[in-house]
């Protein structure tokens, strides 16, 4: 279960909600959680962790160490402030500000490349799922976002493929169940074409869009969905700690 948090929340709110998580009663041999707080809060979450199996990602990164790039934030510079993840291609990086997926391959890579473990997201808009190209778009944004990867047909031990219908976030519309499960079907199917079975077999795929405390059992009951990149919802200690605990009940 993996919080994106966005632009939200200063210092000392996020301190009091990451206190409320490290407290809570998890079990951590039925379920992974992770956060992702905005990068000034890093180092803070990095220290205030320590010792939980809580783990911490960036939410965005540039592909190069070091350099010229006024305002990025390099992959060596995450993996110093405590981070184990990244999230890459969100679809907020990708419309607002025009990352393609070319660009975004190339952090992927440089992610793998320094230790860092990517969370990939994809997914469709709204216009594209009524002009029913979700499957299309899907299997080119893959196809580009690991491109680096599906040359030499292997994919980096542990990357985390996150579907994310664009038209479901943040919006309070969710994907059924049903729409979710067959997308994340097709992601399995195409990473078996693309890799091998295995791959597809054991590559943990999110799914994120207006994920709630009140649909996330039934999206977990979905043979395909392994877990659950959460927005709105993780900014608050009740409803992110309900998801987490899915289980219970």
């Amino acid at each position: 279960m993996a919080a994106n948090w966005k632009m939200n929340l200063s210092l000392y709110e996020a301190g009091d909600l990451l206190t409320e998580i490290k407290k809570a009663e998890i079990d951590f041999n039925r379920v992974d959680v992770l956060v992702a707080p905005p990068f000034t809060t890093l180092p803070s979450a990095h220290n205030l962790l320590s010792g939980t199996a809580i783990q911490i990602a960036g939410q965005n990164m540039h592909w190069e160490e070091a350099g010229a790039f006024t305002g990025e934030v390099s992959p060596l510079m995450l993996k110093e402030a405590g981070c184990t993840h990244v999230i890459l291609g969100h679809s907020e990086r990708r419309a607002l500000f025009f990352e393609t997926s070319t660009i975004i391959n190339n952090k992927v890579a440089a992610a793998v490349n320094t230790g860092l473990i990517p969370i990939l997201c994809i997914g469709e808009s709204l216009q594209q799922r009524e002009e029913k190209k979700t499957f299309d778009i899907v299997r080119e944004q893959l196809q580009e976002s690991l491109h680096s990867f599906s040359q030499g047909a292997v994919l980096p031990e542990g990357l985390i493929l996150a579907y994310e219908p664009v038209w479901a976030i943040g919006t309070g519309k969710t994907a059924s169940p049903q729409q979710a499960q067959e997308v994340h079907s097709f992601i399995r199917d195409w990473l078996r074409e693309a890799f091998d079975k295995n791959t597809g077999r054991l590559t943990t795929i999110l799914y994120g869009g207006s994920v709630r405390p009140d649909n996330i059992k039934e999206l977990m009951a979905q043979p395909d969905i392994d877990g659950a990149l959460i927005g709105g919802a993780s900014l608050k200690a009740d409803s992110f700690l309900s998801i987490v605990r899915f289980y219970e009940g």
